[in-house]
């Protein structure tokens, strides 16, 4: 495929199918969808006609590792649990180069965009030694070189061994939220108050490495009760202990999560690719509690995380993707994935609505599919990605079968 050089801008879709497999036209207007009426025989001149493809809210992704991404063939690391992945790759970022790591997030946000994405929310480790924020600054420069494309936020990932000092300074070097991983300290809750002082002092949104382990320390509710009534917006990422406590456990933390309004974030095919190497029997694997979260009327939304590095081999970096590993692995409809990897990571994230909604910010994915299912089910190659009302990705397949 080549890359246009420039965005189009699209003021009129003819024919799309949407969700509920109604056909429709779209006007859109200064970027935000301004007419939504049921399609016309004919196409309206000068609208892209979208016949045969599915008109969605473009993804957003709500937990990514951009300065991580694509490092899997360097470092090869055995596969294996979290901390063993969390070793590979400490070695490897002591040698890594603002420069290399720029280029890997580079490359991951272009696929990520070509494939639906149009918002980003990334982490990105503070790291040890005496330059910790060669990751952060590869990050920032690649947000500000592709803001007309895309959004990204960035989180400052700092680790309970990670000095506070280093966390400031991540954020005053463009970092946007406090990040960090407080189930892995010794002490879980110290270091949970660690990281929220930092993130109430500084006013800045917090999204946290939460409880990611089938036995790991139970954080969430402290976080939720720390947090309740605070302005900035706040999310948690994995919780996969809280798939594993008993219902009324369970159900009592989600209570406070939907009390204090923590968003939480899913993160399939990293937590099953990492969870259960310790049960070589009937192998636990590790998800948060999706179907109990949603019914609770918890902010809900799902991740793509790790991409092609030591915590997860493989990965598309596709929402399509993250959405079919929730109807396998969580038991969720195709429409409630979809939501959770488009309008409802935007909602966790604190990002405007967007969709083919009037008034609604025109970031829009058009995939080749009759339906929602098959979108999610084969994830389709040929799509149009509209970012504020302007054609920003395309990509067109063709394919043959040999006559029998």
């Amino acid at each position: 495929m080549t890359e246009s050089p420039q965005s189009t801008m699209i003021d009129r879709i003819a024919g799309a199918t949407l969700a509920d497999g109604s056909r429709v036209d779209v006007v859109i207007e200064h970027g935000r969808v301004a007419a939504v009426t049921p399609a016309a025989p004919v196409p309206a001149a000068g609208a892209r006609d979208l016949s045969g493809y599915m008109l969605l809210p473009a993804a957003a992704e709500p937990h990514a590792h951009l300065d991580k991404a694509l490092s899997w063939d360097a470092i090869r690391s055995p596969m294996g649990d979290l901390r063993a992945a969390i070793s590979a790759w400490r070695v490897y970022a002591e040698t890594m180069t603002v420069a290399d790591a720029a280029a890997r997030a580079r490359a991951q946000v272009l696929r990520m965009l070509r494939n639906g994405t149009t918002a980003i929310r990334t982490h990105v480790d503070v790291l040890l030694g005496d330059e910790p924020l060669r990751g952060v600054a590869a990050l920032v420069a690649v947000r500000e070189e592709l803001a007309a494309l895309v959004d990204i936020e960035i989180v400052a990932l700092a680790g309970p061994d990670v000095p506070t000092a280093h966390l400031e300074a991540a954020l005053d070097a463009g970092a946007d939220a406090v990040g960090g991983a407080s189930h892995l300290a010794d002490d879980p809750i110290a270091d949970l108050h660690r990281l929220l002082d930092v993130a109430e002092r500084r006013g800045v949104p917090v999204d946290l490495h939460t409880d990611e382990g089938l036995a790991a320390a139970v954080t969430l509710d402290a976080y939720a009760r720390r947090t309740r009534g605070w302005p900035q917006n706040r999310s948690a990422g994995h919780c996969v202990r809280l798939g594993t406590l008993d219902e009324p456990a369970r159900d009592q933390v989600i209570a406070e999560v939907v009390a204090s309004g923590v968003g939480i974030i899913a993160n399939p095919i990293t937590n099953l690719s990492l969870q259960g190497w310790g049960v070589p029997v009937a192998t636990p694997r590790g998800i948060a509690p999706a179907r109990a979260l949603l019914a609770a009327g918890a902010r809900f939304a799902a991740g793509a995380d790790n991409v092609r590095d030591p915590f997860n081999p493989l990965g598309r970096g596709d929402a399509l993707e993250t959405a079919m590993l929730l109807v396998v692995a969580a038991h969720l409809t195709a429409d409630e994935a979809y939501t959770a990897v488009s309008t409802g990571a935007r909602e966790v994230m604190g990002l405007p609505e967007a969709g083919v909604v009037v008034g609604a910010r025109a970031d829009l994915l058009a995939v080749r599919a009759d339906s929602l299912v098959q979108a999610i089910a084969e994830a389709p190659a040929d799509r149009l990605v509209i970012r504020g009302g302007r054609l920003v990705a395309a990509t067109a397949t063709e394919g043959w079968v040999a006559a029998p």
